[in-house]
């Protein structure tokens, strides 16, 4: 019977959606417990609730998203006043003052280096790098982590739109959105870096006047980081362009093949579980998924040594987390209760 139970309470947690009613009673349960402290009484939630998708404007205050502008507009403001004090110390074809500092800025941070605009003193060359460091961090850490949680809320849509024809409810578009994340973030970065592409070179041909060979060329060199520098945007209106274009690939192609490994991961990951899955247990697998060692393994011992095998966590991992749960028991009767729970905290305190 307690074999049962634990099967039970296993299902229910690994299985939420398909098990309401159980997971329902064990609330209930726990509720009617007249010694379970008031701290410690879980609160119902509304499992029908599904988030919903916010407004463009939201997204856009996503806190990482606000500090990672807040910087790039601290780092492009700075960068304009310093380059711009010192634009006779720059050599190379200019347009404007602050579109040059700014373009330069980017041009810096991106680690494109066209070699249009160049350094020309000592005081410029140490200026250029000190940019460079800060302008990687920053592409580095903040502009490629909100760039990436503006690709995720676009999964959503994508989603969405892949089954505007079927019935498919709230929970089950996000299970699959759960499921199939990494390869949807692909696609979507996939499609934002050849519609990136595209823009470029059709700005190339129509202002730049390049052609459509060197507009595609210019257009790589750029998005790689390779800038050799004999095609680059020179007139006014390319700079200012060149200002949003260039941020945005050289981070969209950054992040193309991030999605790309992580999709690679994922399924040798995937191809590993189904592995294991498939394979038949053996008396050698029975005795390495025996943790404490008492010639049986419990249902907990047995998802432990195939979730170790899966490589979703490690040994390591394990033997942590078993020496926390002997620390909760207090009473050493093999289970959590809330009397444990209430002794430790109050000898805690």
């Amino acid at each position: 019977m307690a074999h049962v139970d634990a099967t039970n309470t296993v299902t229910a947690v690994l299985e939420p959606s398909s098990q309401p009613e159980k997971v329902g009673s064990a609330n209930r349960r726990i509720r009617r417990c007249v010694s379970a402290p008031t701290d410690f009484i879980p609160q119902e939630k509304d499992d029908s609730s599904v988030p919903r998708n916010q407004s463009v404007f939201s997204n856009l205050l996503h806190p990482s998203f606000r500090q990672a502008s807040l910087i790039l507009a601290l780092y492009l403001g700075v960068g304009a006043i310093c380059f711009s004090l010192v634009k006779d110390q720059i050599k190379g074809q200019k347009t404007n003052r602050i579109l040059d500092a700014i373009y330069f800025c980017i041009v810096t941070m991106t680690t494109v280096g066209y070699g249009d605009l160049v350094p020309n003193s000592v005081a410029t060359k140490l200026l250029a790098c000190a940019f460079v460091f800060t302008g990687m961090a920053l592409v580095g850490f903040f502009l490629s982590k909100s760039a990436d949680y503006l690709v995720e809320k676009q999964e959503a849509l994508l989603v969405k739109c892949l089954h505007i024809n079927k019935k498919v409810g709230a929970l089950e578009l996000l299970k699959e959105l759960k499921t199939n994340r990494v390869k949807y973030k692909f696609f979507i970065n996939l499609g934002l870096l050849l519609l990136l592409i595209a823009v470029g070179m059709i700005f190339l041909t129509r202002v730049e006047k390049l052609s459509l060979v060197d507009a595609f060329y210019c257009v790589c060199s750029t998005i790689t980081t390779l800038g050799y520098g004999d095609k680059s945007f020179s007139t006014k209106a390319g700079r200012i362009f060149a200002v949003f274009w260039i941020l945005t690939s050289t981070i969209c192609l950054g992040l193309f093949f991030l999605h790309l490994a992580e999709l690679s991961t994922e399924r040798k990951q995937r191809s590993i579980v189904k592995l294991v899955l498939t394979r038949k247990m053996t008396h050698v697998d029975l005795e390495a998924a025996d943790f404490d060692r008492d010639r049986v393994v419990s249902v907990t011992e047995f998802i432990l040594y195939k979730l170790k095998e899966m490589g979703k966590i490690q040994q390591e991992d394990i033997v942590p987390l078993m020496k926390e749960f002997e620390e909760l028991d207090v009473d050493q009767s093999g289970m959590i209760s809330t009397s444990d729970i209430t002794r430790k905290y109050i000898e805690s305190n």
